[in-house]
């Protein structure tokens, strides 16, 4: 499919998370605000949005933005921001990752 103008920047505050569907696909996308508190670095990531364990969507449960993880509500399963690693059980397949690229207001991910 190719890159993909999901939305304006705008749309995600800093430190929160928010679903999004592409090309039939449940996608999470994470802000966390840049250390400095600058708009220009901060982190963003887009994660498959559902559980590996149960189709539980991840957008729902908690972010841990030191640790760069988001919890799903349902289990408590762990997932990686930057690789979607199922960290903790009862999840142990990971979810997808997508490349995320911000420019100017608007957010563009990358999928396969």
């Amino acid at each position: 499919m190719g890159e993909v103008r999901l939305c304006g920047a705008a749309e995600v505050a800093p430190g929160t998370m928010r679903r999004f569907e592409v090309a039939g696909r449940a996608v999470c996308v994470v802000r966390i605000a840049a250390a400095d508190g600058g708009e220009g670095g901060d982190e963003w990531y887009a994660i498959g949005d559902t559980c590996s364990h149960q189709d539980y969507p991840l957008s729902d449960g908690e972010l841990w933005v030191e640790e760069r993880e988001v919890e799903c509500p349902k289990h408590g399963a762990t997932f990686s921001l930057r690789t979607g690693e199922a960290l903790t059980l009862p999840a142990t397949r990971p979810v997808p990752c997508y490349p995320v690229r911000v420019e100017g207001d608007d957010v563009w991910i990358e999928v396969p």
